[in-house]
């Protein structure tokens, strides 16, 4: 998963720097993006994200969306990740494995499945404050067995 998500953040961004705001952002569709909890996720996508507003992404499935130049990028009905020693932060009463990548972060839901996958540009650094945004869609898939532990690990 690590390498996809670089793909996708490298492909997301060059889109968003290439064209500018205007332009439609490419984002791929995740495997489990037909799950009904997916819809339900679509329903509180937020408005905003980091003070940046909604933009037009190349999928008409309600289970992608983007925001902002360069574009932060959620997507929900990834798999579910295991336990991990990557970094887990909660956010808003949601656990997150964040995975570092060359221009910035991806952030999967730890203990939900479907996972929501969350990418956030280095230009919105610190990248772990633009997650309050997605609690209420977080939220709307229940948090399973696995949690993030008090030492920030994914148990």
């Amino acid at each position: 998963m690590h390498r996809r998500s670089r793909l996708i953040v490298g492909a997301v961004l060059t889109a968003g720097v290439a064209t500018g705001c205007s332009s439609t952002v490419e984002v791929a569709i995740p495997n489990k993006a037909g799950d009904p909890r997916c819809a339900s996720v679509a329903k509180h996508w937020p408005v905003t994200v980091a003070q940046q507003s909604a933009r037009e992404v190349s999928s008409d499935s309600p289970a992608v969306r983007a925001w902002g130049d360069p574009p932060i990028v959620a997507r929900c009905g990834l798999t579910s990740p295991g336990p991990t020693t990557d970094p887990c932060v909660d956010a808003s009463g949601v656990d997150w494995v964040a995975h570092d990548l060359d221009d910035g972060t991806a952030f999967v839901t730890y203990g939900r499945d479907p996972a929501i996958e969350v990418l956030v540009p280095k230009d919105y650094a610190p990248e772990p404050l633009a997650l309050g945004a997605f609690a209420s869609a977080a939220k709307q898939i229940p948090q399973g067995e696995h949690r993030c532990t008090a030492s920030g690990r994914a148990r």
